[in-house]
């Protein structure tokens, strides 16, 4: 159907290899393959522990109970996200602060509007790297401190991106990573927790396996005959199949980093000079993992009518995202609604992605890019 998708996969033989070699093996459930799974990734942000889990979701969900973060707190968010981290707070009985974001040419959570909505309830600070940018996280560090507040960084956006030469991931206080399909690195389902933080770890490797002492593979190898149950947990593990994925991905992970930066910058040749369509993040505070190509339309143009038209070219495009507290969940729950993020609202009335994966040649970039200038001129037509 699609000429240009919005993102493809960038698996090849080895990927079907290594979960064959999985199979084979006849230990599929978490083992040793998660294990130098966690172990490479940790290496890779530079943190003392990685550990995998079944989703990004699941990771920021025990990040918040990690955190001891329940009923009656307040966690610190952005909105311009996907709902599974306003979801993560809900989960443990808190309740999501939006803040809004800095700019209509940065669409990072604003660390001055972060620091007006502590209240004394607050509990912790999330934020997310949108698009692969890191955020300033400076000043974000800087207004925690004072408030004596932990950081959570979402960092399903965000796997290679760097800040002042700090992986994303190891500069709060914990990270928490999706390998979702359309992610810069993927497993099908899964994700990964990484701190520095050894009593956190502790917490979070309970609460993957139903809070047990000891693990099927304990048990297995003879180290384990029974177990207890110290906390309540949950079933978020990943399974061997999903490891030797991940390993795969996370070998190509840079080179293919490094290629999808070459795509945004053929882009930003193509685009920057076209009326009526805006590009964020001109100057960047660190190095993007270049997740996403987000870009803003001007407000005359009809965004579903060129959405509509970009699909009649075979070219697949998408919003990141429509705002959590405009969703009628969150507006029935938490009595949220229009006017609450200006920022944030006007950037989501207007954002468009589009398509960017490792495999584009620079003749699909040509080909979006034409279609963008002639539809744009298009609406412009008196």
């Amino acid at each position: 159907m699609w000429k240009v998708p919005l993102f493809d996969l960038t698996f090849d033989k080895r990927e079907a290899e290594a979960a064959q070699k999985v199979i084979s093996s006849g230990w599929l459930t978490m083992g040793e393959v998660t294990q130098e799974f966690e172990e490479r990734f940790a290496e890779f942000v530079s943190v003392k522990h990685a550990i995998a889990v079944s989703s990004g979701t699941a990771a920021l969900h025990m990040a918040n109970r990690a955190l001891g973060i329940g009923p009656e707190d307040e966690v610190i968010c952005p909105s311009l996200t996907f709902v599974a981290a306003a979801n993560s707070i809900v989960y443990v009985g808190a309740q999501p602060v939006f803040a809004d974001v800095e700019s209509l040419e940065e669409f990072s959570v604003s660390p001055k509007d972060i620091e007006s909505k502590i209240t004394g309830r607050t509990r912790a600070i999330q934020v997310l790297h949108y698009a692969g940018y890191p955020c300033d996280m400076d000043r974000i560090l800087e207004v925690a401190r004072r408030h004596g507040l932990p950081v959570v960084e979402d960092c399903a956006h965000a796997p290679g991106a760097e800040y002042q030469g700090r992986k994303c991931g190891s500069i709060g206080d914990l990270g928490c990573f999706s390998f979702f399909p359309n992610k810069n690195m993927t497993t099908g389902e899964g994700g990964m927790v990484t701190t520095n933080h050894d009593e956190l770890a502790r917490k979070i490797r309970l609460m993957r396996s139903h809070g047990m002492t000891s693990f099927t593979l304990d048990r297995h190898k003879g180290h384990a005959f029974s177990y207890d149950v110290v906390e309540l947990g949950y079933n978020y593990r990943l399974d061997e199949m999903r490891s030797a994925i991940g390993l795969v991905q996370l070998e190509k992970l840079a080179d293919n980093n490094r290629m999808r930066q070459r795509i945004q910058s053929w882009y930003r040749e193509r685009l920057s000079a076209i009326p009526g369509v805006r590009i964020p993040y001109a100057h960047p505070v660190g190095t993007s993992a270049h997740h996403i190509f987000p870009v803003l339309l001007d407000p005359t143009v009809g965004r579903e009518d060129f959405m509509r038209a970009m699909k009649e070219r075979g070219i697949q495009t998408s919003i990141h995202y429509p705002p959590i507290h405009l969703f009628r969940f969150y507006r029935q729950t938490f009595g949220l609604g229009e006017n609450h993020l200006p920022i944030t609202e006007e950037i989501a009335r207007r954002q468009v992605t589009l398509p960017l994966y490792p495999s584009m040649s620079e003749a699909d970039v040509d080909y979006v890019g034409g279609a963008v200038a002639a539809l744009l001129k298009e609406q412009r037509r008196p």
